[in-house]
């Protein structure tokens, strides 16, 4: 797992377009890993700060490769991240990201019926993409507000990546989903890049993987919420 943030870090920092803690030292023993990075001495983002992330994500996202992955899986919080490259993106967020979510939901207590409806989704995908190719761009790929901060000097910075090449929506709909980011941020991005304008449609899609990825690791609290998504989606899907 620290192996895997190290990288996820290097990456962003690589790019030179955001502020990331530096990767100092790691190492493991038989009973014990860790992982050594700059202190960084970070405050919540105010409003000119989160301007500044939101220029400096849309610049970190047009870093694009040739297909959709990571060189290798990595986690989500705690939960593997399968990232085998595919050159699809419907087929890769499909299979490495939602079919995983719900094989470990159905494993964690979830209803047959409903993980069957998640998989139908899942079989469907490629509706919600006839006339939209995303790029694949460089994304963090857990970005809620705790894992932002900004410098004394107004400085934004990000840290604990899950990266991957992907769609960077998946980025503004977690964003989005837990909220936090002050408002300046979603309008510098889009002033920046302009998001698709079907974005609010697929936005769902995209955070349903972190939904149940939640349901996974903390239970139930969740259920209601993943069972909304999957039902709007499905009915999204099928038209």
């Amino acid at each position: 797992m620290f192996i895997a943030e190290a990288a996820g870090l290097q990456a962003l920092k690589a790019t030179g377009r955001v502020r990331t803690p530096a990767v100092i030292a790691g190492g493991a023993s038989d009973s014990t890993a860790f992982l050594v990075l700059e202190a960084l001495d970070l405050v919540p983002l105010d409003q000119k700060a989160g301007a500044r992330l939101g220029e400096a994500l849309a610049s970190m996202h047009r870093v694009t490769g040739d297909s959709y992955g990571w060189t290798g899986d990595n986690f989500i919080g705690t939960t593997p991240q399968i990232n085998t490259t595919h050159p699809s993106w419907p087929h890769f967020f499909g299979d490495r990201r939602l079919r995983p979510q719900l094989q470990r939901a159905l494993a964690n207590g979830m209803d047959k019926a409903l993980v069957a409806k998640g998989i139908g989704i899942v079989e469907r995908l490629g509706g919600l993409f006839l006339e939209y190719r995303p790029l694949s761009s460089l994304v963090h790929g857990d970005l809620w507000s705790g894992n932002a901060g900004a410098l004394a000097d107004g400085t934004p910075a990000l840290f604990d990546p899950a990266c991957y090449r992907g769609d960077r929506e998946t980025d503004i709909a977690m964003a989005e989903l837990f909220g936090g980011f002050p408002t300046s941020f979603f309008a510098a991005y889009r002033a920046a890049w302009p998001l698709d304008r079907d974005y609010e449609r697929r936005k769902p899609l995209y955070n349903l993987y972190h939904v149940l990825n939640h349901y996974n690791l903390f239970g139930g609290a969740y259920l209601g919420q993943a069972q909304r998504m999957i039902d709007r989606l499905l009915g999204d899907v099928r038209r």
